[in-house]
């Protein structure tokens, strides 16, 4: 230990307590929809919530983050990136909580699994009531009527909608919700989902194949009525 770390008196300074919350979305029922937890416990006991837990001492916060996933939601791995941090002072009650958000991305297949494998996991629908890139609050509800959510947890919910919407047309975030092979149609239902837009069809699917991030595999989606349609692979450029 060196003389400046054995000087260092850690009492000196208050310590604020920092914790995770994640922001799982999915596409659920052809919405845009975040899972939620509902609190049983002061503050908020009854509000809706983000799944979420307190960062361990020796925990980085991806792995902390990566535990909640695991904990709450019963998945092992997800698209994971860190949104914001919330730091306002009376964000919390009960003491100074920072509080790092992080935003994940769920395929149909894993939303649906973490609602059937975590009874307490409930699944919202998001309404924007703003176009684009405007931000601002949104409207949460679940399947009994709107919800106001614990903290502060509904701006992060309206902060990680603006992040993806700002992200969606240049990354490859909208592909973190279809499955290794989707059709061009599932692609679009994404698109509008996360925009709130109806958009142009042949206009959006030329516009994703002239970029090159789709592969053709010779397949064809199984299960249809009428005539199937190609499916794809998502190429990395």
């Amino acid at each position: 230990m060196t003389d400046e770390a054995r000087d260092y008196d850690p009492n000196a300074y208050q310590r604020p307590s920092v914790a995770v919350d994640l922001v799982l979305l999915g596409i659920h029922d052809g919405r845009l929809a975040v899972l939620l937890v509902k609190r049983d416990a002061p503050p908020f006991a009854g509000r809706h919530a983000l799944p979420g837990g307190f960062v361990g001492i020796d925990e980085t916060l991806d792995a902390a983050a990566a535990r909640v996933l695991r904990d709450k939601a019963g998945i092992v791995t997800a698209h994971l990136e860190q949104l914001y941090t919330f730091g306002a002072v009376a964000r919390d009650p009960r003491m100074r909580i920072i509080s790092v958000a992080y935003l994940a991305l769920l395929d149909e297949t894993a939303f649906a699994a973490a609602l059937d494998a975590m009874p307490g996991l409930i699944a919202a629908t998001i309404t924007v009531p703003w176009a684009g890139e405007a931000g601002g609050a949104v409207d949460i509800a679940t399947s009994k009527g709107p919800v106001q959510l614990a903290f502060d947890h509904a701006d992060i919910v309206a902060l990680a909608v603006l992040r993806l919407r700002g992200k969606l047309d240049y990354s490859d975030v909208g592909f973190a919700f279809l499955p290794e092979r989707f059709t061009l149609r599932q692609l679009q239902d994404v698109h509008e989902a996360v925009l709130g837009v109806a958009l142009n069809k042949p206009a959006f699917r030329r516009r994703m194949l002239d970029r090159g991030w789709l592969t053709a595999t010779g397949e064809r989606e199984g299960g249809t009525s009428f005539r199937p349609a190609e499916l794809y692979r998502f190429r990395r450029p």
